[in-house]
């Protein structure tokens, strides 16, 4: 054996073929709630490994489960493994290395408090993704040595698709989400409906709620007990000026017994009958005189006062119906999928039920069909309990439905578990390939005894980074810890205070001089107009009164500033400004850096936007080339969506060009390109909160001994600068169509813990995507 192929598990550059995979793109995952996604007609047309620009969570938060799913997507390909949950990516078999860079002691904390000192990271990679805070052992989370999974027989139904195992592998049930959440035993009826604050939390209506004041509620003056009728329910909607609306209603009472199925004409003009998915057409819909306050009236009628309705995603036919009702059984939720995800209906159908709804050689859905369905997965659940439903293994099925559509069929079940929980390193060795894992010899782990990785152990951090330069082109996989010391637990947590207050300060305006009979009504509709604002205070302690807009997004003060500083106000030049303190000092260029941020140069920020902007967008979607996204925040208390919304485009001349027409008067909204990641907010949120009014000092300036301190090489902000500059060496390093992740994993101690902060992109695609 050649000496390099001994060392590195390949075979040397020269004269060596590489693996090559189909190359068939990888299908769309399922669309997010509030989040139109068109990359599947936007797909790249160059042959390069590329990642989608948008990571299909609404919280940004990426287990460290989801990060193993990706490493070994990109190892093997989806002829092999199950494509990522949360991102797409293209063209994998084009990838030629994968990098995985970890700042052991770093968090996302961080990565934000000394933004500016990270240069390359926050301009090169356009992928940033939150991460909780680290397990015990990280590396062995995301390479995926975590205890195996093992399941048990099939469900009846499911023989055909996937052949049962044998009875050697048994499941372990204590991980299953469905026991975790109602246990091993059987379940009472009253325990399977939604509490308030689960309704609350999926957007159901509920009385009191701003978006549901001319909601009618159903009748619901009885007792819930176990013995109580259940009722499924079932609606299909079209597409109008004003959103959404009713076009079938379907009730089916226990034993299976249509009581109610209604074809209902909307109030506003139909854009789209959602044929399709409804199966509504306006042929069938011409003559249907029954609106929807008739079938409000006949479902209040039937229904008696104890009734539990029954439904998947039953929020949304609630929302279609303007009803309100409290004892609801949501089979999408009753189902628990692992990370948040729902299993879909026909899905459930087939692996509980063993039967076929939703075929795709029928018209469209069957709404009393979809509404039974749903009611005899609710039954089954009662009968059964949580234990038979773990037994199924519903995340093995569902996976390997997703192995199907790939093209590959599993010989039983076991495999197909063998196959969802292979680690890393045994997908590497499946390909004859080995890992690369250099790390200081003191922070050396159990993954350095495996046969099939490559350790080196170095004494130092600059080691390290020495030994990656030179050993990581030389493999298809490797990871490269480097370890420093995190912050002392005091020092973070002012820093996390400081970090929520700089936010804050940098999302206030000032505004003035007002003459002091100015309409004030007035000029809340102003500022308003330029995003979503949580106060605003009259302050009279200058001369002239001036007003204090605190907003909720950054984009909104900016968009403030830039649009009226200077300009004339009921007849008074005012000025629009920030609040200066030593946390607002380098604003100007922070706020000039996030926009240039990677994830930032193709997004615009709109506000003013409607409920009906998504429908007028895709009308006009011709004038938008490039468009591959559109975020749609909604309050997380109400579910109501919000007056502004975020555009992301494949380039920053798209997202130019656009933000001109959006910004003209056609559309007459107001936009500027935007300046915070999708993952900020959340992730701001979390911090300890501060009510430190905008303006007003916490820290007393500096001793003239302590300032020189604190220009000490080992000031965390010298110390981030530096180490910036070393992971920019290493990434320059490497060579063209390298997939590198840079993970912050977190900390963790008594004291608290912080989350971490992920980063990633394709060198050739962040560098043609920065030039662009």
């Amino acid at each position: 054996m050649e000496p390099e192929k001994e060392r590195t598990g390949r075979t040397p550059k020269k004269g060596r073929k590489r693996r090559r995979l189909p190359n068939k793109l990888v299908g769309a995952s399922e669309v997010m709630r509030d989040r139109w996604d068109l990359e599947e007609r936007q797909q790249p047309e160059a042959k390069k490994a590329c990642l989608s620009t948008i990571l299909l969570s609404d919280t940004r938060e990426i287990t460290h489960g989801q990060l193993c799913e990706l490493l070994k997507y990109a190892v093997l390909g989806k002829s092999s493994v199950p494509k990522p949950s949360w991102c797409q990516l293209f063209h994998q078999n084009h990838l030629n290395n994968v990098v995985v860079v970890i700042l052991q002691g770093m968090s996302q904390l961080h990565f934000y408090r000394f933004y500016l000192e990270f240069g390359l990271l926050r301009k090169a990679f356009r992928h940033k993704f939150c991460l909780p805070p680290p397990s015990s052992d990280f590396l062995a989370d995301i390479i995926g040595l975590q205890k195996k999974q093992i399941i048990g027989d099939l469900p009846k139904g499911m023989e055909g698709s996937l052949p049962s195992s044998s009875s050697e592998v048994s499941i372990n049930l204590q991980n299953d989400p469905i026991v975790k959440k109602y246990g091993s035993k059987k379940v009472s009826l009253t325990r399977c409906l939604l509490t308030k604050e689960e309704m609350k939390t999926y957007h159901f209506p509920l009385q009191g709620f701003p978006d549901c004041e001319n909601f009618v509620p159903i009748k619901c003056c009885g007792s819930i007990t176990n013995n109580s009728p259940l009722f499924g329910l079932d609606c299909e909607m079209c597409l109008t000026s004003k959103g959404r609306e009713l076009t079938r209603i379907s009730l089916v009472a226990e034993g299976g017994c249509c009581v109610m199925d209604e074809l209902v004409k909307p109030d506003n003009k139909i854009v789209d009958y959602l044929t399709s998915f409804s199966g509504i057409t306006k042929k069938i819909l011409n003559p249907v005189t029954t609106k929807l306050k008739d079938v409000q009236r006949q479902l209040k009628a039937l229904l008696p006062p104890n009734a539990v309705l029954v439904g998947h995603s039953l929020d949304l036919d609630l929302r279609a119906l303007k009803m309100i009702h409290p004892y609801v059984i949501d089979t999408s939720l009753l189902y628990v999928r692992e990370q948040g995800r729902r299993f879909k209906l026909k899905f459930l159908a087939k692996v509980i039920l063993g039967k076929d709804i939703q075929c795709p050689d029928r018209f469209g859905h069957d709404a009393t069909e979809d509404a039974r369905t749903a009611l005899e997965l609710a039954q089954y659940f009662l009968k059964y309990g949580p234990k038979k439903i773990a037994e199924l293994n519903l995340e093995a099925l569902a996976s390997h439905q997703e192995l199907e559509a790939a093209g590959l069929e599993p010989r039983n079940t076991a495999e197909v578990v063998q196959q969802l929980n292979t680690s890393v390193l045994e997908c590497l060795d499946s390909v004859g390939q080995k890992l690369l894992f250099l790390t200081r010899e003191a922070d050396a782990t159990e993954i350095s005894s495996s046969k099939n990785c490559q350790t080196i152990k170095c004494l130092s951090n600059k080691e390290v980074l020495e030994q990656a330069r030179v050993e990581v082109p030389l493999f298809t996989f490797s990871i490269v810890q480097f370890s420093l010391e995190p912050f002392p637990p005091n020092l973070s947590e002012e820093m996390s205070k400081r970090m929520k207050i700089k936010w804050m300060e940098m999302s206030t305006v000032y505004a003035g001089p007002f003459s002091k009979n100015c309409n004030l009504r007035a000029l809340n509709r102003l500022f308003e107009s330029f995003g979503p604002v949580l106060s605003v205070t009259l302050t009279l302690e200058s001369h002239q009164p001036h007003l204090c807009i605190q907003y909720e997004v950054l984009e909104g003060a900016q968009l403030a500033i830039e649009s009226l500083d200077g300009s004339l106000v009921e007849g008074t030049c005012i000025k629009v400004q920030r609040p200066v303190t030593e946390l607002t000092l380098d604003c100007d260029i922070l706020v000039n850096e996030l926009e240039q941020d990677s994830e930032n140069r193709g997004t615009i920020y709109l506000s003013g936007v409607s409920e009906t902007f998504k429908e007028h967008l895709l009308q006009q979607s011709s004038l938008f080339l490039g468009l591959e996204a559109l975020i749609l925040p909604k309050d997380l208390k109400n579910g109501k969506q919000k007056n502004y919304c975020f555009l992301r485009f494949k380039t920053f001349g798209s997202a130019h060009r656009a933000l001109g027409i959006l910004t003209g008067k056609n559309w007459k909204l107001k936009g500027r390109h935007a300046l915070t990641p999708r993952h900020l907010h959340s992730w701001l949120r979390g911090l300890p909160p501060e009510s430190r009014p905008p303006g007003l000092r916490v820290i007393p300036p500096p001793s003239e001994q302590e300032a020189v301190q604190m220009l000490n090489l080992d000031h965390p902000k010298i110390a981030a600068w530096r180490w910036g500059r070393k992971i920019g060496k290493l990434y320059h390093s490497l060579c063209s169509g390298t997939l590198c992740l840079i993970l912050l994993p977190g900390t963790e101690s008594t004291h608290g813990s912080l989350s971490g902060l992920g980063l990633m992109g394709i060198k050739d695609e962040e560098e043609s995507n920065i030039l662009n």
